[in-house]
């Protein structure tokens, strides 16, 4: 099962831009005669710069598996049915948004172990003097799912597109404004897109204008667009394009025989399944039996008692299911407790930090998480240099959250044991979206009542709980955000723009003008010494506010496979987050006929090798 992953992402982020070949792009060369998208515009051309020096990348190392066959169904599952198959506007940021995302290519792809950049929809790109601005050559084979060339008309039609109005969708308003303030076209395959601000070269070229298009031909913006592509099926440039649909029960995706970058350098041999179909199943714990039935092919063992307890037996005893216990590299999602500071009690530092005093972490580490966890320090964490490592989460410390509250005024306690003032419980409902997460909010539950704190549990659908968030109605709630990038991104959560305001990710009301002018120098700061100071500083007035309680970090990934899944021969890569993920990095591949052969040792009592599979590659280099 995919990661719930909330964060709002423009492109394909990545570690590092190293080293890139340089080559002057063939000019002079005649056009590809194909049909142009019918709704493009007839718009004048701008005249490109005479000094640009051109660069690619086809040196790094190609990270499939040779081996790879294409062909058979991928059976994955979710816990809710998406309120949506936009992936901009209203309820589009849910669980379900990363398989939706996954159907668009970005300008620039990643070497998942170099960090390197790598063409995609774009074959070459080159940087302007402004230090602003990056030019790219678009490839003329690349397609839309439904047939049309992918061309520059639809770069400039995706600043119209974030800027309207009619996409409900305040976020990438602002972003599309202030932080891509232009897309210029020169001839049908090649663009440039200018930054609000000079970047240092690598966050620029991968984080700062490496843009998904928007299919110009296909979308009507006017007042009913929010509706009206509700569940619209947009073209990608993916492998993969959404097929059949039933509502509540599951949703499928169909490989493109004809996918137009299947035999590029970086994306052959990858995304080998025919069909992924994304069934409903609501309850982990019913999901893992049809995963023992062998009715979905791989399952996600990160959570503890699922490695320990469930994945045993006799399919586990006579080899036919697999385990994998992969190290990673890479930055790590933000998990924590986080605070609505709209809601009047928890407009009070005392009373926030009270609260994370009285959260006990540790127990819940050595108890329920089995040591398999880490604490979080801070919301970023894996950024390099980026990160604040002088920042030690708070501990649990009764005496402390005692004489914080007591500083609030809460004094008095009621026949439960709870504080009161001027009649009222020191009370707060604590929402999640993950009815697995409950025996460790249980805990903490128990533990913050010791200091006289009632936390309601509140398990809703993954959905309707993210739905709330955005929407800004809940006071305190248990989430994960992906992380990803160079660089840590602030303007989303933390800027007053996005506060006390719905469809925002400042699900905290954070507004602070100190905190805004901080992270408005961040963004536009170039020297990269002067940008890590401020992302620490930043960091710290986080730490300060008592917003965020971070929570746990896992430095690895783990899954349990038939034996039919065949990873490639290295298992995964620096960057893999989801070893069995077919829209992302989509190395694996089924094979039918050892499917077939398997069933049928299944029927004989036949056994095969028992196999734990623990991968540290990458944990030796990053402790190395």
């Amino acid at each position: 099962m995919k990661k719930l992953v909330a964060l709002i992402l423009i492109a394909f982020f990545i570690s590092g831009c190293g080293d890139t070949q340089k080559a002057e792009y063939p000019t002079g060369e005649a056009e590809p005669a194909i049909m142009l998208n019918p709704a493009s515009p007839s718009e004048p051309l701008s005249e490109l710069p005479a000094h640009l020096v051109w660069m690619t990348n086809n040196d790094d190392p190609v990270f499939s598996d040779p081996s790879a066959l294409k062909g058979g169904t991928f059976r994955d599952f979710i816990t809710s049915f998406p309120l949506t198959l936009r992936y901009v506007g209203p309820d589009s940021n849910g669980s379900f948004a990363g398989y939706v995302r996954a159907t668009q290519l970005s300008l620039l792809d990643m070497h998942p172990n170099t960090g390197n950049p790598l063409p995609s929809l774009a074959t070459h790109w080159a940087f302007d003097e402004d230090g602003k601005t990056v030019y790219f050559k678009l490839d003329p084979d690349a397609r839309w799912s439904d047939g049309l060339p992918v061309t520059a008309d639809d770069y400039t039609f995706t600043l119209e597109f974030m800027r309207s109005k009619f996409i409900v969708a305040p976020w990438y308003n602002e972003h599309f404004t202030t932080q891509i303030t232009d897309i210029k076209k020169y001839d049908n395959y090649t663009i440039s897109v200018t930054a609000g601000s000079a970047k240092p070269r690598d966050e620029l070229l991968l984080e700062g204008v490496n843009l998904r298009p928007i299919p110009r031909h296909f979308h009507k913006l006017d007042e009913n667009w929010v509706r009206n592509y509700n569940w619209k099926v947009e073209p990608g440039t993916a492998a993969y394009t959404i097929g059949e649909i039933r509502k509540g029960k599951y949703i499928e995706f169909l490989r493109l025989d004809n996918w137009w970058a299947r035999d590029k350098r970086y994306y052959k041999n990858r995304f080998n399944v025919d069909k992924i179909k994304v069934k409903v199943i609501r309850d982990i714990n019913i999901a893992w039996k049809h995963f023992l039935k062998g009715d979905l092919d791989t399952f996600g063992l990160v959570l503890p008692s699922f490695w320990h307890d469930k994945a045993k037996g006799k399919n586990f005893e006579r080899g036919y299911i697999h385990k994998i216990k992969f190290y990673n590299d890479v930055p790590q999602p933000a998990q924590g407790i986080w605070m609505n500071m709209d809601y009047p009690l928890l407009k009070d530092k005392n009373i926030r930090e009270a609260i994370a005093y009285a959260m006990n972490f540790d127990k819940v580490l050595t108890t329920v998480l089995r040591n398999d966890y880490e604490r979080m320090e801070t919301h970023n964490v894996g950024y390099g240099d980026y990160t604040n490592t002088a920042i030690t989460p708070r501990a649990f410390d009764l005496k402390k959250s005692d004489s914080l509250l007591k500083a609030a005024g809460w004094i008095d306690y009621d026949s439960d044991g709870i504080r009161i003032k001027n009649g009222q419980r020191l009370s707060f409902e604590l929402s999640y979206g993950s009815a697995h997460h409950t025996e460790r909010l249980v805990v903490l539950k128990e533990e913050a009542k010791k200091a006289g704190i009632e936390l309601v549990l509140k398990v809703q659908d993954s959905s309707a709980f993210f739905k709330g968030v955005l929407e800004k109605k809940h006071q305190i709630v248990s989430l994960g955000w992906g992380g990803g990038g160079l660089s840590p991104s602030y303007y989303q959560f933390y800027h007053s723009d996005n506060s006390h305001k719905p469809q925002t990710n400042n699900i905290t009301n954070f507004d602070d003008p100190e905190m805004d002018a901080l992270i408005d120098a961040y963004r536009v700061e170039l020297d990269k010494k002067n940008r890590i100071e401020l992302a620490h500083q930043i960091e710290q007035k986080i730490y300060d506010s008592a917003a965020l309680i971070p929570t746990w970090k896992v430095p690895y990934t783990r899954a349990a496979f038939w034996g039919w899944v065949n990873p490639p021969a290295f298992y995964g890569t620096k960057s893999s987050q989801v070893l069995f993920d077919p829209m992302g990095e989509g190395l694996f591949w089924i094979d039918k006929d050892k499917k077939d052969s398997l069933r049928k040792a299944m029927r004989s009592g036949k056994t095969f090798p028992v196999e734990t599979i623990i991968d540290e590659t990458w944990r030796k280099k990053r402790d190395g």
